[in-house]
C-alpha cells in the first residue's frame, strides 16, 4: 500500500457518538448498585427474587393506599374543624344578641317603673297652691325606694363616728369634731351600690380629732 493510500485510510472519519447517549451512560455508571445486593440476586433463585419483588410492590401499594387514606382523613378532620369553628362563632353571635335583648328588656322594665314614680311627682306638683304635698312626696319616695330595692340597689349612709371606707366614701373635707380622728363626722350626700358594686360613693366630712 502506498503512502497516499495509508494517509487516506487514516483520514477516514470515526463514528460519531451522541452526547445525550454518552450522558445517559455516564449517569448510569455514576449510580453503582450495592455489590452485596448484586451478589445476593445473582446467587438467589429467580423465583424467590420475583416473589420478593412482588412483595415489595404490594407493600409499596399498601403504603400508598394508607397514605391516601390518611390524607383523606386529614381533609375530613379539617373540614369538621372549619364547621365546628363556624358553629361556635354563630353561637357566640347568638349569645351576644340574646344578652343585648335581655339587657334592653331589663332597661325597659326599669324605665316603666321609674315612669310611674315620675307620674306621682307630677301629680303632687299639680296640687293647688297651699296644699300640703308632703304626704304625696313621701309615698312617691317609698315607691322609688321599692324600685331601687327590686334592682338590688342599696343606699350607702355612713353614720357619725364610723370608719371611712375609701371604696365607698368620698371625703369632702376635714372638720373639727368630737368624733375620733379619721372617722365620719357627717353625711353630706348618700351613695348607692348595686350588686356589691359602688355606683356612687357617699360624700362625707371627716373628723380631724381636734
Amino acid at each position: 500500500m502506498s503512502e497516499n493510500e495509508g494517509e487516506a485510510a487514516d483520514e477516514t472519519p470515526s463514528e460519531e457518538v451522541d452526547p445525550a447517549e454518552n450522558g445517559a451512560s455516564t449517569a448510569e455508571a455514576a449510580v453503582e448498585p450495592d455489590p452485596e445486593l448484586v451478589e445476593r440476586i445473582a446467587e438467589a433463585d429467580p423465583g424467590e427474587v420475583a416473589r420478593e419483588v412482588v412483595s415489595l410492590r404490594q407493600r409499596a401499594d399498601a403504603a400508598e393506599d394508607a397514605l391516601a387514606a390518611e390524607e383523606t382523613r386529614a381533609e375530613e378532620l379539617e373540614s369538621k374543624l372549619k364547621r365546628k369553628t363556624a358553629d361556635f362563632q354563630n353561637y357566640k353571635k347568638r349569645m351576644e344578641k340574646r344578652r343585648e335583648q335581655e339587657k334592653a328588656r331589663a332597661t325597659e322594665d326599669l324605665v316603666e317603673r321609674l315612669v310611674e314614680v315620675r307620674d306621682n311627682l307630677v301629680r303632687a306638683l299639680e296640687q293647688d297652691d297651699g296644699t300640703d304635698i308632703r304626704g304625696g312626696i313621701e309615698k312617691t319616695l317609698e315607691t322609688f325606694d321599692r324600685v331601687l330595692d327590686a334592682e338590688n340597689v342599696v343606699t350607702i349612709e355612713p353614720g357619725p363616728g364610723e370608719d371611712v371606707d375609701p371604696q365607698r366614701h368620698e371625703v369632702l373635707l376635714r372638720v373639727d369634731s368630737d368624733h375620733p380622728e379619721g372617722t365620719v363626722d357627717s353625711l353630706q350626700r348618700p351613695g348607692y351600690e348595686m350588686a356589691g358594686k359602688v355606683i356612687r360613693p357617699a360624700q362625707v366630712t371627716v373628723s380631724d380629732g381636734a
